[in-house]
């Protein structure tokens, strides 16, 4: 991803009150990347799932015991995370085993955690989110 800094040119009266700031440009191409990246994120059983790969790799039937849903619903999960590339799988004999492909998912969602202890409440209260879902 190529970032560039860009000064946003500000009004006169702006500029007496603040000063200018810096913005990374991105294009919109690496902004639909991004948005798709944390659209894999956003379903609370694609995060659960994510969350259970956190001590290890886990086979598929645990996976679908953790969850406690139909394996069909679980595995079209742990597909778009595999295709999303969260998650990698292997096969060992007669079971698959599912991990996470990069370290930097636990940091991700760690970050998230610590968003949500000061702002949870607007992120439940917000109605674009909950109408995207719905929609």
């Amino acid at each position: 991803m190529c970032v560039r800094l860009l000064f946003q040119p500000m009004s006169p009266r702006a500029q007496t009150s603040r000063r200018p700031r810096a913005r990374a440009a991105v294009s919109t191409a690496d902004s639909d990347t991004l948005a798709r990246f944390f659209h894999g994120l956003s379903d609370p059983a694609r995060v659960r799932i994510l969350e259970f790969l956190l001590d290890g790799p886990r086979t598929a039937g645990q996976i679908v015991e953790h969850m406690g849903r139909p394996q069909a619903s679980v595995a079209a999960h742990v597909t778009c995370l595999r295709f999303c590339g969260y998650v990698e799988a292997r096969r060992e004999g007669r079971n698959v085993w599912y991990e996470l492909i990069d370290p930097r998912v636990r940091q991700i969602l760690t970050m998230g955690e610590r968003y949500l202890t000061q702002n949870a409440d607007r992120i439940r209260a917000c109605q674009v989110i909950s109408e995207e879902r719905d929609g």
